[in-house]
């Protein structure tokens, strides 16, 4: 899926760059670079490496460590704030450094029980290339965050402050004077809308260009903090593995290359973007876990067919080593994944973020397994069925719904969000943009919605269909139709554990709530409103927003 330019970080700032193919580790395309303007080298400066780029920048990894100790662009620091460096989740604590040239790239090698870490530099290039590689779970490594002074960067997108005065959530969300909300969690973003984050002054350019996170999890529509700043400073992050919100288990082995990039001002490189990245300089360097070029396979479809045209597609493949995913051609479905790691995946074929098609695929190195028309069943696509009213439409996510874009980066109790209360018309135009994309057990159970029946439909049993993307506290659907029946509490499916809702995040697993209403059930009275009540139901959760809790997808009651 192409990204686009997104709202500014800091004066001017460019926050995303085009996420074309994004996740995949296509190693092809060309290496920028700029014109030497001091030697390119490295020195021991007793604590630290220091490594000279050749160009306009000059790094320092700590000899302990592994930290980066030091960014000096042009002569300005940008590392550091509260006392911090930057590096590996909080630091790794004592590591084995070690440092080598090879022709024009330097690396420096770090390693902490079983995890490794990377730093290289090419000569002329105002850029860090990093990579991790977690072998297993003896070390807690989710993130690296660059953590810049305070001062270099004004900040005109607020949502991600955290030095807002009070303290509303789990010591993380802050609400200001104003009731407008504040958090690291609120970044607006999928993995696959952006290709770099970061901050300029016009000037200026501090960025960070993701690895394809081929060995992250959560997929093409994972949301996680991608920067903050705070009274003291920001950072900016490479998140290689985040917990909150997680559907997957985490994958281990080398993640990147990962870049910090410095430029005058304008967007980092696109051809540092992932899936354009040419990293073959590094294929001889001895990097762990690393596999090149030529150790990787392809997968290409030439067509998707039963396709809804309104709708974007996203074709994902996922085994418990690696992901990897790709927008789908609008005009007959072709899709091309490059990059990929040999081995057997699960494909799947997601209208929106639903999942609306799944098989298997084997990838080979240096080959392409070509997959022939993948057709998308019409049951497969609950939109589908034919149905006597829907509210919204069946594409995983709660968009439409009320509030649902300002959930991507805003707290529910924040100002700007609409009431989470008010009854539902069916029949009035505005059934979805009405209903809350979101229900609580304490904060909006038993919403109505109003309908009203034929004599022809009264007379008949049909059935209810609930769709919900994630849950907190194994918050789930409970309805009533006209105060005379209830269905039984349905069994919670598997969802993540931690906080959703709050902290900008709808996506956990999609499900679909199924109630039989009886005939019985309806009013006789064609004149009159039916009314369907739906309750949050679950002993979890605690009270208001983090009281148990869940995200609407669609909801319709078929023919």
């Amino acid at each position: 899926m192409s990204g686009s330019t997104g709202r500014p970080l800091g004066r001017r700032t460019f926050v995303l760059g085009s996420a074309a193919a994004a996740g995949t580790a296509a190693l092809t395309g060309p290496l920028a670079q700029t014109a030497s303007a001091a030697a390119f080298g490295w020195s021991d400066d007793g604590s630290n490496y220091v490594v000279d780029t050749g160009a306009s920048l000059v790094f320092k990894v700590s000899k302990t460590n592994g930290d980066l100790t030091s960014l000096v662009y042009k002569g300005t620091e940008y590392q550091g704030y509260g006392g911090k460096n930057s590096h590996v989740e909080s630091g790794l604590g004592t590591s084995t450094v070690t440092i080598a040239q090879s022709g024009s790239t330097i690396l420096v090698s770090v390693t902490y029980g079983t995890l490794k870490h990377y730093y290289a530099a090419r000569s002329g290039e105002n850029n860090v290339y990093l990579w991790t590689n977690k072998a297993d779970s003896s070390v807690t490594a989710t993130r690296y965050i660059v953590r810049v002074k305070a001062g270099l960067f004004l900040n005109d997108e607020p949502d991600s402050y955290t030095y807002a005065p009070t303290v509303i959530e789990s010591a993380d969300v802050f609400e200001k004077s104003d009731g407008q909300t504040r958090a690291k969690h609120y970044s607006k973003l999928r993995v696959m809308d952006y290709s770099y984050i970061g901050w300029t002054t016009g000037s200026v350019g501090l960025w960070i260009v993701r690895s394809n996170h081929e060995k992250a999890s959560g997929g093409p529509f994972y949301r996680s903090l991608l920067r903050h700043q705070s009274a003291d400073g920001g950072g900016l992050y490479e998140i290689l593995y985040y917990g909150e919100n997680q559907t997957e288990s985490e994958r281990f082995g080398l993640q990147g290359p990962y870049v910090i990039a410095f430029t005058d001002g304008g967007a980092p490189s696109s051809s540092l973007y992932p899936g354009t990245l040419t990293t073959s300089w590094a294929d001889s360097l001895g990097i762990s876990g690393y596999v090149a070029a030529s150790g990787r396979g392809r997968v290409a479809g030439v067509g998707i067919s039963g396709r809804d045209t309104a709708y974007a597609y996203t074709v994902g493949l996922a085994n418990s080593a690696a992901q990897y995913w790709s927008s789908v051609r609008s005009s007959d479905g072709w899709f091309s994944i490059a990059g990929v790691l040999p081995g057997t995946y699960t494909l799947t074929v997601f209208k929106g973020e639903l999942a609306v098609y799944t098989g298997s695929v084997t990838v080979t190195a240096g080959a392409t397994t070509t997959l022939n028309t993948i057709a998308i069943a019409s049951s497969n696509d609950p939109s589908n069925a034919t149905a006597i009213w829907r509210i919204n439409n069946w594409d995983g996510t709660p968009g439409g719904f009320k509030n649902a874009d300002l959930m991507t980066y805003a707290h529910p109790s924040d100002v700007r969000a609409s009431s989470w209360t008010g009854n539902v018309v069916i029949g009035s135009g505005t059934e979805t943009s009405s209903f809350p994309c979101y229900l609580w057990k304490d904060v909006n159970s038993g919403i109505i919605v109003y309908f009203k029946l034929t004599a022809a439909q009264a007379a008949a049993a049909h059935t209810l269909r609930i769709g919900v993307t994630t849950a907190y506290a194994n918050g789930r659907p409970q309805v009533v139709v006209n105060d005379t029946w209830t269905s039984a509490v349905p069994s919670p499916p598997t969802q993540p554990s931690t906080r959703s809702l709050t902290v900008g995040s709808y996506r956990g697993n999609n499900n679909t709530f199924t109630y039989s209403v009886p005939a019985s059930a309806w009013l006789t009275d064609t004149s009159s409103y039916n009314t369907l009540k739906i309750y949050v139901a679950s002993g979890s959760g605690t009270t208001s927003f983090l009281s148990a809790g869940t995200a609407i997808d669609a909801i319709d009651l078929l023919a």
